[in-house]
């Protein structure tokens, strides 16, 4: 029996493991992937965290596992299949090698994130890690001095731009709207960078190529709209050349064990407030899976501190 069980370790989870151990709570955190980090190992660069400007993405993940792990928290590599509210504790399943093993814990902490969306169109299962990326700053290097595009267009979709235009010879923007949903910080710089080229109205119907990305088929929305793609660019009515697709059209949280456990919305993020309380007692979520308005590392990890407190108050209570 643990004091405390948490599922996931990206800044959510490792801040509440850390927090949960300065509680004097026996802590294990369970991770499927290799290592722990989350998302925050894909950024190229965080400058948004206070006091650590400028900092790569994934020595601040490895920063953070070294933290948790140096206060002694238990870590295992391991797949939850299922979480299970038995009252006064909690069930947590998960996978051990080809058979299924249990942990009972008092309380439990969802930190699982979300994952990046895809568009679902032909060629783009078929051409992933062959010049369909959803991390620019992962294999952004791949496509240095070659043309790109961006799909998307949110603070991620911008940001993925900025950072290609850096080494790309040609980046085109591709937004389903006329006008983007980014911070106007991130507007102004994309702008600003010559090599960047929106292509407003616009969405992606298929990415071509046989062994390689090629090219993107698009659509124009609006049958006015006027483009420099009418121009050289375009290999066809439609087809604009390319060797690598970026896609970032949005997240979704990785909660579909926990739906029929806990409340979600109608998108699957669990709904709970800044004390990251479920509707189930002694069932609490941190980080990008919670219904909230900002998902960012900061905001990560302070639900990963409040699911402490909250688990605290709820332990400190049981007979």
């Amino acid at each position: 029996m643990y004091d405390l069980i948490i599922i996931g370790s990206g800044p959510a989870g490792l801040s509440a493991a850390v927090y949960g151990k300065r509680a004097g709570f026996d802590v294990l955190a369970l991770e499927k992937n290799p290592m722990s980090g989350g998302q925050v190992l894909n950024t190229y660069e965080v400058d948004n965290y206070l006091g650590l400007p400028g900092i790569n993405g994934f020595d601040m993940g490895m920063k953070f596992h070294e933290h948790a792990n140096d206060m002694g928290v238990i870590f295992e590599n391991t797949e939850v299949t299922q979480i299970t509210d038995a009252g006064k504790y909690k069930i947590v399943t998960v996978l051990d090698g080809s058979e299924e093993k249990t942990y009972e814990t008092k309380a439990l902490i969802l930190a699982t994130g979300a994952s990046h969306a895809a568009l679902q169109v032909p060629g783009e299962d078929k051409l992933r890690g062959r010049g369909v990326s959803y991390c620019a700053t992962c294999d952004g290097a791949f496509f240095r001095e070659g043309t790109v595009a961006v799909v998307g267009g949110g603070d991620v979709a911008v940001e993925d731009a900025i950072f290609l235009a850096r080494f790309c010879k040609k980046v085109y923007l591709i937004h389903r709207r006329d006008s983007l949903r980014a911070a106007k910080s991130l507007q102004d710089k994309l702008f600003s960078c010559e090599n960047i080229e929106v292509v407003w109205d616009s969405v992606v119907e298929e990415i071509c190529g046989q062994d390689q990305v090629e090219g993107i088929r698009i659509k124009h929305l609006k049958e006015t709209q006027k483009t420099t793609l009418q121009a050289a660019q375009r290999q066809t009515a439609e087809l604009l050349a390319a060797d690598g697709v970026f896609i970032a059209v949005g997240l979704y949280p990785n909660t579909e064990i926990f739906r029929e456990v806990v409340s979600c919305d109608e998108k699957g993020y669990v709904i709970a407030g800044e004390e990251c309380e479920t509707n189930v007692p002694g069932i609490y979520v941190a980080g990008d899976a919670r219904t909230k308005k900002v998902r960012q590392i900061v905001t990560a990890v302070a639900d990963g501190a409040n699911a402490v407190a909250s688990a605290e108050k709820y332990i400190n209570s049981l007979p």
